[in-house]
């Protein structure tokens, strides 16, 4: 790894280490997100309020730092049962081959031949609003790219010599590819889930924008930005900091993506 690229990883690193203590810790740095002021609603920036309040006299920096928790949440969540669905049919259809591989396989090519928001959009709109429905709804817009990503790498795990060694040693099929293929493939998924996320991140905003995401009051910086579309002009506070947080989380993500593959 060179020298830039042990940069953008520390920084990553520490953009993501900080991110994680105000998800998992809100209450350190803010108080009630919920808590209404009428009196001091849609209040611009001030030292009182950091990131001014809403059209309820809520507090914005409150409901972007306990926002982190839902949205990171949710994209985390759907990444990674993403991962699980994906990876795992992708790997038993690259190692197995024959129909299954073929039946998956165009599956998927269905599956990614839509846009990612135009199937978030359908397939949200179908399961409803809330944290599980979205949550549902990434992991069936993003499991056939893991899918892609495990079947060819347990394709090309499946013609190395360990694996006909292992057979020959009488070992079944099954557990040639749980104990010998899957481990190979396994740091190649968790790879494609750091990658992924910051994509997911802004499907997960964009469907919260629309309406799709997790419903009111619960903060949400998707949400955020749906709730000041009707303030851009008056109080552009409102969707400045929900998505300079979609920012700084897209970025940490983005540069340890970055530092892991040049790691590898």
């Amino acid at each position: 790894m060179n020298r830039r690229a042990r940069i953008e990883y520390g920084f990553g690193l520490g953009l993501t280490g900080a991110l994680l203590l105000v998800a998992l810790a809100p209450g350190l740095f803010a108080g009630a997100p919920d808590s209404v002021d009428i009196a001091r609603r849609l209040a611009p920036p001030s030292s009182a309020n950091w990131f001014g309040t809403d059209e309820t006299g809520r507090d914005v920096y409150a409901r972007v730092m306990h926002g982190a928790g839902t949205t990171l949440g949710v994209v985390g969540a759907a990444v990674l049962l993403a991962a699980l669905i994906g990876g795992a049919t992708g790997a038993v259809a690259g190692f197995f081959g024959r129909l299954g591989d073929m039946a998956l396989s165009r599956s998927a090519d269905a599956l990614l031949a839509f846009p990612p928001i135009i199937l978030g959009v359908v397939v949200a709109a179908t399961l409803g609003p809330g944290a599980v429905n979205l949550t549902l709804a990434l992991g069936i817009i993003y499991a056939p790219v893991f899918f892609r990503i495990a079947r060819a790498s347990a394709l090309a795990e499946g013609a190395r010599a360990y694996v006909e060694a292992a057979r020959a040693l009488g070992h079944g099929e099954w557990a040639v590819l749980l104990r010998h293929v899957a481990p190979n493939v396994l740091p190649t998924v968790l790879l494609q889930c750091v990658i992924l996320f910051p994509l997911a991140l802004q499907i997960q905003a964009a469907l919260g924008f629309l309406g799709l995401g997790v419903p009111p009051p619960t903060p949400d910086w998707g949400a955020s930005l749906q709730e000041s579309r009707n303030y851009l002009t008056a109080a552009p506070w409102l969707a400045i900091f929900p998505g300079l947080a979609l920012l700084w989380a897209a970025l940490a993500a983005l540069l340890l993506g970055r530092g892991l593959q040049s790691r590898g």
